[in-house]
């Protein structure tokens, strides 16, 4: 996209303090989602860490922890007046330690990377976050300077909803890893159990007993051709297609009964203007469809979870503010694109605040390997700083 935005030359921070460093404390601080991993060590000790940092450098903290022992930090630097406000939003959790190759919490340096547990999702976006955010607070700014590091992102995203019931702002970052690009648009997803049922019998009394399981298939059939339909319908300019996908079966009691239900859990990935709603119409298609040709087959729909899909326009003064920045940093205009998963940049959009994901270059997410480019950690450090120093002028 055109970077037309003015970023003047002093806005562009010579000398951060060293996010390097910072994240090297990040890593070796524990703080495995216990909602993933049963007893992990949670997010405590580093929302400590990083509230005491951000203390030391002006911010006012707020501790938020409606659920013990899973607390959220949120900073504020507070503006003079008249000025746009900026959330910076990351996850304070990672995934489970067990099975990394090597010493997870002990962050190690090579050919200009760092590797350990965190490096990449998203202790890099955390600790870019802190030291951007300190950079712009530290020079004169209308419109508060906001970090929210966030408990449980990696699990039921219960931290961002809880900083939302108590904070806002005109904008957001989430410093999700997104390898330099901008990213202004993902996908959502719902969840739905089908439930079909049959009648329980003795295996030996096929005149009394109706099969759920062998019911199940022609709806299985019915989602196979609806994911099929959904990959060749319409495309979405930066998301392609919405898809669905059978996750979980579960029926019957032993092998000498007829089963009197079957189970599938399924995940319908939304684009946007797909809605729970319009997903639940679709599985009723193909349920309907065969209840009216075979009158033993009934059937129950639960809806579950749903997060929606995500868009901002290319032109909102958050994506301007970051690609003029990127530009000013780099040299060369980022990349704006969409992203497959789902972020809690969702939820802040649904709560009036629009936003981007911009984060580090690296690799190795949930994975038995993790690791961040050094160089990129310092741009986006950068270009956070100055698109904060831009933004809350």
């Amino acid at each position: 996209m055109e970077t037309s935005e003015n970023v003047s030359p002093e806005t562009v921070p010579g000398v951060l303090e060293d996010p390097a460093a910072l994240l090297q404390d990040l890593v070796r601080i524990n703080s495995v989602n216990p909602g993933l991993v049963p007893g992990a060590a949670g997010e405590t000790a580093l929302a400590d860490f990083t509230a005491a940092w951000l203390q030391t450098r002006g911010f006012t903290v707020t501790r938020l922890e409606a659920v013990p022992g899973r607390p959220s930090i949120v900073a504020v630097a507070a503006g003079t007046g008249q000025g746009k406000s900026l959330m910076f939003n990351g996850h304070l959790d990672t995934v489970t330690l067990a099975g990394y190759d090597g010493e997870p919490l002990e962050p190690r340096m090579e050919d200009g990377r760092m590797y350990g547990r965190g490096t990449f999702d998203m202790k890099a976006g955390i600790a870019a976050m802190m030291v951007a955010a300190a950079a712009a607070a530290s020079r004169p700014h209308a419109g508060d300077i906001i970090v929210a590091l966030v408990a449980d992102e990696e699990f039921a995203s219960a931290g961002t909803e809880e900083v939302l019931r108590h904070f806002t702002a005109d904008a957001a970052i989430v410093s999700e890893p997104t390898h330099e690009d901008i990213v202004i648009a993902h996908r959502g997803f719902v969840w739905f159990d089908v439930t079909i049922h049959g009648t329980a019998a003795h295996g030996s009394r096929p005149d009394l007993g109706i099969d759920a399981i062998a019911k199940t298939g022609r709806f299985l059939t019915g989602l196979e051709e609806l994911s099929r339909s959904l990959l060749g319908g319409a495309v979405h300019p930066m998301l392609g297609t919405g898809s669905i996908h059978a996750a979980l079966i579960r029926g019957g009691e032993e092998l000498s009964s007829y089963p009197a239900a079957c189970t599938v859990s399924l995940e319908r990935r939304t684009v946007p203007r797909e809605s729970a709603a319009t997903v639940e119409a679709e599985l009723r298609q193909i349920l309907d469809s065969i209840a009216a040709s075979d009158p033993d087959f009934s059937y129950s729909l639960a809806a579950g979870l749903e997060r929606h899909a995500f868009e901002v326009p290319a032109d909102a003064p958050i994506v301007r503010a970051v690609a003029a920045a990127a530009g000013a940093v780099t040299g060369q205009a980022a990349t704006v694109r969409g992203e497959a998963f789902w972020t809690d940049a969702s939820l802040m959009l649904e709560a009036g605040i629009p936003g981007l994901l911009f984060g580090v270059d690296g690799g190795g997410a949930h994975a038995a390997t993790e690791w961040v480019d050094l160089d990129s950690l310092t741009r986006v450090s950068q270009i956070l700083a100055a698109t904060a120093t831009e933004f809350c002028h």
